[in-house]
């Protein structure tokens, strides 16, 4: 655990204003790390994101920008050195979607996947990329790329979603493969998580039942938290110096499904 204070070790998160970014925004914060948000439009939670950090005796600061990007990208890595005199880790949490039943396959146009792919692909590609001169330096730099389930599946919010999403899975082996042995990059891929990103997308009468429909077929009974995640990331970040390119489910068990239970 790094210590607080003026060297301490830095991260950058983006998507850090709400939900899993958030989450492991605090999370390293408590750990002692000093901690970028980077965030496309939610400002008063990114602030709020922002004292939670200090709260927990960190340095910390919010840094608007699209990471589809390119020069938001190297702009918010760039203050984030300026700052903190470092950057230790990355941990690419923004993502965006759009919810359309998979059944429907004149929901989506060229268009819908290129807007998807820039913020769950290329976002990630391009803050590696800028952020890469500081993680070699750092003698222990590490990226986490937050992907889905729905990668490994097929199933998810839309086609251009769960298609994204198996595009990061790759690109973090990649990633893993070049930047080595400097920096190591993994993946880790949640089932459902409980955050209001899900529910506004569904509403709340249908993230319910899928809520409860995933519960139960998940091998543990139970859904993901953004802090259940947010562990994983910065244990991943933090805590695992031979691990890289590898690509870890967060799932509560549901692509395993429920246990068999065999009569006697």
């Amino acid at each position: 655990m790094p210590e607080s204070g003026a060297g301490a070790r830095a991260a950058v998160v983006t998507g850090g204003a709400t939900g899993v970014g958030a989450a492991t925004a605090l999370e390293l914060a408590q750990r002692g790390y000093r901690v970028a948000i980077v965030y496309s439009r939610s400002k008063t939670e990114a602030d709020e994101s922002v004292a939670a950090c200090k709260a927990a005796g960190a340095d910390a600061i919010a840094l608007q920008g699209d990471v589809a990007d390119d020069a938001a990208c190297r702009a918010a890595v760039d203050a984030a050195a300026a700052r903190f005199g470092r950057v230790d880790i990355l941990v690419n949490a923004a993502g965006t979607t759009q919810f359309v039943p998979l059944g429907d396959l004149d929901g989506q146009k060229a268009e819908d996947f290129q807007k998807v792919y820039a913020v769950n692909v290329i976002g990630p590609y391009q803050m590696a990329r800028a952020a890469a001169p500081h993680l070699r330096a750092s003698g222990a730099g590490a990226i986490v790329n937050v992907s889905s389930v729905g990668s490994l599946n097929g199933n998810g919010s839309s086609y251009s979603y769960v298609t994204s999403k198996a595009a990061l899975n790759t690109l973090t082996l990649a990633l893993a493969r070049n930047l080595a042995p400097e920096i190591r990059v993994n993946c880790v891929l949640p089932g459902l998580i409980t955050t209001r990103w899900l529910k506004d997308g569904l509403g709340a009468e249908a993230y319910e039942r899928v809520r409860d429909g995933w519960a139960d077929a998940a091998a543990l009974q139970k859904t993901c938290t953004a802090e259940d995640v947010a562990q994983t990331i910065v244990w991943l970040a933090a805590d695992a110096p031979l691990i890289t390119g590898q690509l870890l489910t967060v799932d509560g068990g549901f692509l395993l499904g429920r246990p068999t239970r065999v009569a006697r």
